[in-house]
């Protein structure tokens, strides 16, 4: 069977791994947004992700952002002609360009996601246990199977760390910037004051600027005292990988309250606010005080329910 893999973002690459090591055969076929951060995952994905043929398509966003997508419609119908199965997390276009015969399973854990939710064709639709239904639109109205896996898309391809309990001085930090050109980040983007960031060491990870080799951030996110980030993925990361984290945005997801629950280090700001920013800045001392939960087997989860079918 013939299967076909969209990445559309770079963290899609990274929960996709682990499954297509699994399961996949030589046969499949990435489909792949060509976007800097997507291109570096698959230029440096030897020993992480399997080489299989790979067709680039545009990113539908800003101006021309319809003529891109119709481009990118018939380059995936043409890609995913002889495909049975094809796995999307958060695109929905590879799913209505793939053949009706072909089971097409729709993986998402952001409420938020309305436009591709509402344009999805799906025969399965996976959400995590701590999706938040009622910000997620239409989604739950769509005739497919639904299935829900506990735990998130990090526990899939990170493992629990253990965090040295001394701090350097000064701080080490990883920052992470966004462009604001994401679906989302018009009523999502917060700045990240400068002065926030005075007297502690800091090493940068902005999109489209990571140096090295981008499958080997969650290594980073491990080594350095604490992380500033606008980007929501990346903090649930760095705070599952043990590191306390402030995430400076707006948004709202079910696995951010999640995070939260659970006890994991990590910050939320969602306007400028001097007083989350010190809890954070101390919260680098107090590792020794957090009780991490358990890990899930979310991967076991995933795998079974895309092989499930076949048998």
């Amino acid at each position: 069977m013939a299967a076909g893999w969209v990445i559309d973002h770079p963290a899609h690459a990274r929960l996709l791994a682990p499954i297509m090591r699994d399961i996949s055969n030589p046969n499949d076929v990435i489909i792949a947004c060509d976007r800097k951060e997507v291109r570096q995952m698959i230029d440096h994905s030897d020993g992480y992700l399997p080489r299989r043929k790979t067709i680039w398509v545009p990113r539908p966003i800003g101006k021309g952002r319809y003529r891109k997508a119709w481009k990118r419609m018939k380059i995936s119908k043409k890609a995913l002609k002889n495909t049975e199965m094809v796995v999307s997390v958060g695109a929905p276009l590879e799913l209505r360009a793939a053949p009706k015969t072909a089971r097409r399973v729709y993986i998402t854990d952001t409420e938020v996601n309305h436009l591709a939710h509402s344009l999805v064709k799906a025969t399965d639709i996976i959400i995590p246990t701590h999706f938040c239904e009622e910000i997620s639109g239409k989604l739950m109205t769509k005739k497919a199977t639904f299935h829900r896996i506990d735990g998130l898309h990090g526990h899939i391809h990170l493992h629990p760390q253990i965090k040295p309990s001394t701090v350097s001085d000064p701080p080490k930090i990883l920052v992470r910037e966004l462009l604001g050109t994401g679906i989302h980040d018009e009523n999502e983007i917060l700045s990240i004051p400068d002065k926030w960031l005075l007297g502690l060491d800091i090493q940068r990870a902005d999109e489209n600027q990571i140096e090295g080799n981008p499958w080997d951030l969650d290594k980073r996110l491990a080594s350095v005292d604490g992380v500033v980030t606008q980007s929501v993925t990346l903090a649930s990361e760095a705070v599952l990988l043990g590191t306390p984290t402030l995430l400076v945005s707006k948004a709202k997801r079910g696995f951010l309250d999640r995070l939260v629950n659970d006890g994991y280090p990590l910050f939320i700001v969602r306007e400028h606010d001097d007083k989350t920013y010190s809890e954070w800045l101390s919260g680098l001392h107090l590792l020794d005080a957090l009780t991490i939960p358990d890990w899930p087997d979310t991967r076991s989860q995933l795998t079974e329910i895309l092989i499930s079918h076949t048998r």
